[in-house]
């Protein structure tokens, strides 16, 4: 099965950057679009960006736009979030996903991944 590990999770203040990076086993990066989601506590798993196989197309929620970016390198099999501008908000467990379709959903949700990482916390202070 697809192994997927997210790291670059960590404690920043309000304004901040971070890199979060997601390294995948075999060639699934360059078959199926991967996608970023977070979950904080008490509250439900949300989307937060989405990369098509190549790279042509991202999708990112409201939330996050003009802040962060996506994006994949499939030769060395990873997908990174950049995050900038972080707010409080942003706090939670950010989790990389595997989609089970190779298009990219107009309006991602969890059921459209298949595969899962352990997670990353990331924390903003004000």
């Amino acid at each position: 099965q697809v192994q997927l590990v997210e790291s670059g999770g960590g404690l920043v203040q309000a304004g901040g950057s971070l890199r979060l990076s997601c390294a995948a086993s075999g060639r699934t990066l360059s078959t199926y679009p991967m996608g970023w989601f977070r979950q904080a506590p008490g509250k439900e798993r949300e989307f937060v960006a989405c990369i098509s196989r190549y790279g042509g197309i991202t999708v990112y929620a409201d939330s996050v736009k003009g802040r962060f970016t996506i994006s994949r390198d499939n030769a060395k099999t990873t997908c990174s979030l950049q995050m900038n501008s972080l707010k409080p908000e942003d706090t939670a467990v950010y989790y990389c996903a595997v989609a089970r379709a190779t298009t990219v959903p107009q309006k991602p949700r969890p059921v459209d991944f298949g595969s899962w990482g352990q997670g990353t916390q990331v924390t903003v202070s004000s």
